[in-house]
């Protein structure tokens, strides 16, 4: 019984749905910095693998731990989140890649090394950008609520971007 349980790993740290069942965000496996556990990485990384989930979308500056994902079989992909200057073309082209990705059908789960505002801010943006969630104040509190996190100023102003965004 105890082999079966452990086979199917652990939930990673914040997890939550953005999109039931198809768009959630988490705190990178294994946690980051001083936090971060071998052991810890590998269980949250079969349980996204054992989910079902199609693609890990790492939006981390470095590509720390990426090829672990490969040795457990899950798909990913490093879409780095820039820095202040270049986050328009950013948003842009990670935007359109989400919605083709969303648009085929693919359960997908985005992290960050830690859930932070700024992913929280990217993602209530795509809600603005895709027409999900066109009102961004609206936007801004359903990434709230469905986070338990309250969006501070780096987070809106991803939103805002949003808005200024071509689709």
């Amino acid at each position: 019984m105890a082999k079966g349980k452990w086979a199917q790993g652990i939930q990673p740290r914040h997890f939550h749905w953005i999109i039931q069942d198809q768009l959630a965000v988490c705190e990178r496996p294994g946690g980051f910095g001083t936090n971060h556990r071998k052991v810890r990485r590998q269980e949250e990384i079969i349980w996204i693998r054992e989910q079902g989930f199609d693609r890990v979308i790492s939006l981390s500056s470095a590509p720390t731990n990426l090829h672990n994902y490969d040795e457990l079989g899950v798909a990913w992909s490093h879409w780095p989140f820039p820095g202040h200057d270049d986050v328009g073309s950013f948003l842009e082209s990670s935007y359109t890649n989400l919605q083709q990705l969303l648009a085929a059908r693919q359960k997908l789960v985005v992290h960050q090394d830690e859930l932070s505002m700024r992913v929280c801010g990217f993602l209530a943006g795509y809600l603005v950008w895709s027409d999900l969630v066109p009102d961004p104040p609206k936007a801004i509190s359903v990434v709230e609520h469905l986070t338990g996190r309250q969006l501070e100023a780096d987070g809106r102003e991803i939103v805002g971007q949003s808005i200024r965004l071509d689709h």
